[in-house]
Order: structure tokens, then C-alpha cells, then sequence
């Protein structure tokens, strides 16, 4: 696959190629696209409903970690000029989080797929700040169809 239109920074855009719709969207910004490999970002915004005391809560954090894996999953339907199935979080194997972003924050976080097999994609998550990790985890992923 080819990297095409990236970064793409257009938010409405970037909404387009998820399920989830405002205000539950942990994602703004697709910031690199490869085999196997997806960079995501996220300016964390005052109006997200998981920021409390202009911190972004780990529900938040755990939420734009699995939303970055369906951006992975609605960029590749979108590359194939197809509609993005839903999908689901199938399991959170473990989840590391090291420090809360702040509100306005640009959060980093890289998907890297270990395996994909009928609808079924295992990952391992890396969020950053400021190129210092935050948080990690593996997660697997269901499609509904």
C-alpha cells in the first residue's frame, strides 16, 4: 500500500474514515499509513467529554488508543474505495499508562499490526507526548460483519 493524501490533518476527514461520531472522537489526525503500520494523532481538544480538570482521564486515553486502531482498519477500506466496517474491541491484553496528557496536549500514538485473520486484528499501541512514551498496550479488534 501506498502513502497517499497523508498527513491527512482535516478532522472532518479523518471523522469520516471511523464509526465513532462528536463527541465521542479520539482522533484528529492521521499522520502516516503503512503496511501493518499506522501513526495517529490527537489534539486534546476542552470539549472532549473525557477531560476533567483540563487533564485527559485514562478512559480517554485507553479510547484514542483503540480508535487509532479503527482509523488503521477505516484508512485501508477507504484506500480500497470501500465503506469501513464496524468494529469493536474484542480484548485489551494489557495497558500501561505512564502519564495523563493535559488539554491542547498533541498526542502520537503508533499501531503496529501483529496479526490480522478473518476480521480479527491483534495489535501493540505506543502513545507518545512530546516523543516521550505515555502509554502502551496490546489490543485485539473485532469487525461486526
Amino acid at each position: 500500500m501506498e502513502n497517499v493524501l497523508l498527513p491527512i490533518l482535516d478532522k472532518n476527514f479523518v471523522e469520516n474514515l471511523i464509526p465513532q461520531k462528536f463527541p465521542f472522537v479520539m482522533v484528529d489526525k492521521l499522520i502516516d499509513f503503512k503496511e501493518n503500520e499506522i501513526v495517529v494523532g490527537l489534539t486534546v481538544p476542552e470539549n472532549n467529554i473525557f477531560v476533567k480538570d483540563s487533564v485527559f482521564q485514562e478512559a480517554g486515553l485507553i479510547e484514542h488508543m483503540a480508535q487509532s486502531v479503527a482509523l488503521y482498519t477505516g484508512y485501508q477500506f477507504y484506500l480500497k474505495q470501500q465503506p469501513a466496517p464496524v468494529g469493536y474491541i474484542g480484548s485489551i491484553k494489557s495497558i500501561e499508562i505512564n502519564q495523563l496528557p493535559q488539554l491542547n496536549d498533541e498526542i502520537e500514538t503508533m499501531v503496529s499490526v501483529l496479526h490480522e485473520f478473518m476480521g480479527v486484528t491483534l495489535v501493540d499501541i505506543s502513545s507518545k507526548l512530546n516523543g516521550v512514551e505515555i502509554a502502551k498496550g496490546q489490543m485485539k479488534t473485532v469487525l461486526a460483519n
